[in-house]
Order: structure tokens, then C-alpha cells, then sequence
């Protein structure tokens, strides 16, 4: 400060100063975003079968535990029975839902040939006044346009090849990864957590602990909506068309879980179909069907059933839908909100926020030989020279004695909920 007035940095505004620190740490946070986006992105084929391979453990890891519990199955049995039995439950829905499609689709392709030629009459003989001489141009336009893009339409169809090609890849990598998750999930995890810094891991498995449990009342949660859903839709297609009522509700299951988007597409197909199948009467109760259900989706299951389990505002959902939709399509949407969810519990635990302190921090891990315990509380053990308990640590948990430490088993003191396999 040179004649009574501020220099330099002084000069700058405490506002100003604080503004530019948070402006910079942003744009650090904004890079890394990007660039773990663009990571994910480059190797999608690898990512997206591991994250719904994360997805299958959470569902399954019920199953393995009540296999290994009372049929008395080794680990490695129970692991392979509850992927296969998965894999036979979706496999015979898939079965059902293709044989009834093809009972029924003849009826509906007539119906459908039918109210095609009833739209066509109605476009000459109604205030349109489009002829047949009309409609023969157009289609004759359409065939030019298809002629001329050959190329576009061939390479479009190596691309699809292609992406058949990847989807099966990532299916095998899928069912690899749920299977090793299942069997050796808390050695990975281990393995995980010691990537990180000594002082870091207590909390990192912590916090990760209670990301698991979110992302499992995810899951159960959205598979409960999902067959409010198809049941739902299901029986108000039966009164229209019973032979595409299974297929329709099986239809609706899977699209619901896509929240908000696979509502309302699966439900417009309900609609279309009927509409093909009985004409604009029938549509419309159908219509108000689809809605009723949605209503009721939206209004008791979602606030009392979803938000508990994540513990996000609707408005939160919704956006989060419409970021990871228009960031990475389907898959995306997909994945957001399980994603957002278990960010969020994490990142409350590490701000001092505990959303499960029912699962307590007994549960600790074996890395290398020793407890995942902070740095801090190792040494004050060693330093103490006995078994004494070590001073609280800055959250006021008093961590496990040295004695108590388990190994790689499952928690002494949490309950069998929480995730203990992540």
C-alpha cells in the first residue's frame, strides 16, 4: 500500500478475489469432467458392459447370499446359479414375448393393411383432394431418393453390423464381469481402495460402502416401478388386444427403466397398437390407461418409493435425464440417474453427512496385509503399544482396534445390506 490508497492485489475486491478463486477451481473441475468424459466415451465398448455388469451384482448378490445360506452352496456355485438363473428368467420372457408376437402379428398386419387403405381413401375423397396420381409421384420421389443414397444406406448398414458386433462383445463382457463381482467383489474392491493414499481409504471404503447401498435401492426400487408399470399397461391392453398384451407389458418393464423417457415411449407404442388394432375409440381409452398409470407412477411410487431410495427431487431427475440423454443417447439415460444418485451419497459422506449410519464403520478392509484405518490411528495403536483405542477421528467415529479388524469376511458390526461385496 504506497500513499494511503491499495496496490496490486490488494486492490482487487474481496468479491472479485473470491470470484476468481472459485473461477479457476471450476474450470479445473469443468477439464476433468471432460476429460474422464471423453475417456469413458473412447472406451464405451468396455465401460457400459462393466456398469451394467455393477448393476446385475447389486440385483443378484440377494440371490448368491440365499444360495450360499440355506442350500449351503460354496461361493463360487452359488455365483454361477444366480447368473444362469437370471439369464434363464430373461430368456424365457424373451421367448414368450417373441412367440406371441408372431401368433398375433398377422391379425394386426391385416388390421393394419386395412386402416392404411381406409387413410388412403380418406386422403382423395376428404378436404386434402390428394388422388392416386398424387400418392404414385410421391412414392416414386421416395424410391428416386432411396436409389440415390445407396451408398449412405450400405454404409449404414456396415455400421449397424458393427454395432451388432459390439453389442455382443459387451454382453460377454458383461456376464464375465457379474460373475467375477459376484464371486470376488470385495477382493476387487480391495484392490480398488488401495490405489488411494493410506490416510484416504477408510473413508473412500466408507463412502463407497453407502454408494453401494444407494445404487441397490436403486435398482430393487426401479424394478418394482417398472412391473407396476407393465402390469398395469398389460392388463389395460388385454381388453384390446390379448395377444400382444405379454409382449406390451414386457415391453413397458424394460423401457421403464429409462425414467421419464421409457414411460412415455413404451406407453405411445401401448397406444399405436391399439389404435391400429381397434380404431380411435379404443385408442384413446387406452390412452387414458397409459396415463392413469403414469399418474400413479409419478405421483405415489416415485416420491414415496424413488426419492427415498436416492433421495433426489424430481426436478433433479428430470434434468439429470435430459443431461445424460443428450451427453450419451439411450445409454445415458440410462445410467444417470443411478449415477447422480450414488455421486450424490458419496459426496455427502465425504462432507460429513452420513445417509446410512445404521451400517456403522466396523466393516474394514485387509490391504496388503493391514486394516484400511487412516494413517493417523495406526499410528497412535503403535504408538500406544497396545490394544487401546486411539482418539476419535475428525468425524467423531472411533475406528476398530487393531484386534478387531477383520479380514477380507464380511462386517462384524454392519448389517449384511450394506454392500459388503462392493
Amino acid at each position: 500500500m504506497r500513499d494511503g490508497r491499495p496496490h496490486g492485489a490488494d486492490a482487487v475486491p474481496p468479491s472479485i478475489q473470491t470470484a476468481a478463486a472459485w473461477s479457476w477451481r471450476l474450470l479445473l473441475i469443468g477439464a476433468l469432467v471432460t476429460a474422464a468424459f471423453y475417456v469413458t466415451t473412447l472406451f464405451k465398448v468396455i465401460v457400459v458392459p462393466v456398469a451394467i455388469a455393477l448393476l446385475l451384482t447389486v440385483l443378484l448378490t440377494p440371490v448368491r447370499r440365499v444360495l450360499q445360506k440355506h442350500l449351503r452352496f460354496s461361493r463360487g456355485l452359488a455365483s454361477i446359479t444366480a447368473l444362469l438363473g437370471m439369464l434363464a428368467v430373461v430368456g424365457g420372457l424373451v421367448t414368450v414375448a417373441g412367440s406371441t408376437i408372431v401368433s398375433g402379428i398377422s391379425e394386426l398386419r391385416e388390421k393394419a393393411i386395412d386402416g392404411f387403405n381406409e387413410f388412403m381413401d380418406w386422403l382423395e375423397a376428404g378436404p386434402f383432394g390428394i388422388g392416386t396420381d398424387q400418392i404414385n409421384g410421391y412414392l416414386k420421389e421416395l424410391e428416386g431418393v432411396i436409389s440415390s443414397s445407396q451408398d449412405t444406406i450400405v454404409s449404414g448398414a456396415l455400421g449397424a453390423a458393427t454395432t451388432v458386433g459390439h453389442v455382443a462383445a459387451g454382453a460377454v463382457i458383461a456376464l464375465f464381469c457379474t460373475f467375477f463381482f459376484l464371486l470376488d467383489g470385495r477382493t476387487i474392491w480391495s484392490w480398488c481402495v488401495g490405489l488411494f493414499p493410506a490416510r484416504s481409504r477408510f473413508t473412500i471404503h466408507q463412502a463407497g460402502r453407502r454408494g453401494i447401498v444407494t445404487l441397490s435401492a436403486y435398482t430393487r426400487t426401479q424394478i418394482l416401478v417398472a412391473l407396476v408399470d407393465a402390469v398395469g399397461i398389460g392388463i389395460g391392453a388385454a381388453f384390446f388386444v390379448p395377444s400382444l398384451a405379454l409382449p406390451l407389458g414386457i415391453l413397458v418393464f424394460v423401457g421403464s427403466f429409462i425414467p421419464i423417457i421409457g414411460a412415455v415411449v413404451t406407453g405411445a407404442v401401448a397406444v399405436l397398437v391399439v389404435l391400429v388394432a381397434n380404431g380411435w375409440v379404443a385408442a384413446l381409452i387406452m390412452l387414458g390407461i397409459v396415463l392413469a398409470v403414469q399418474q400413479i407412477e409419478s405421483h405415489a411410487l416415485q416420491p414415496f418409493l424413488m426419492g427415498h431410495a436416492v433421495s433426489l427431487h424430481p426436478v433433479a431427475v428430470l434434468l439429470v435425464v435430459a443431461g445424460g440423454g443428450f451427453a450419451a443417447g439411450i445409454v445415458g439415460a440410462l445410467f444417470a440417474v443411478p449415477l447422480a444418485a450414488t455421486i450424490n451419497t458419496v459426496i455427502l459422506y465425504f462432507n460429513g453427512h452420513d445417509k446410512f449410519p445404521d451400517l456403522g464403520t466396523d466393516d474394514t478392509l485387509v490391504i496388503r496385509g493391514r486394516p484400511a484405518l487412516p494413517v493417523m490411528v495406526r499410528r497412535a495403536e503403535e504408538d500406544f503399544g497396545t490394544d487401546e483405542v486411539a482418539p476419535e477421528t475428525p468425524r467423531g467415529r472411533r475406528p476398530a482396534r487393531r484386534g478387531r479388524a477383520t479380514p477380507s469376511g464380511p462386517s462384524t458390526g454392519a448389517p449384511t445390506s450394506d454392500g459388503g461385496d462392493a
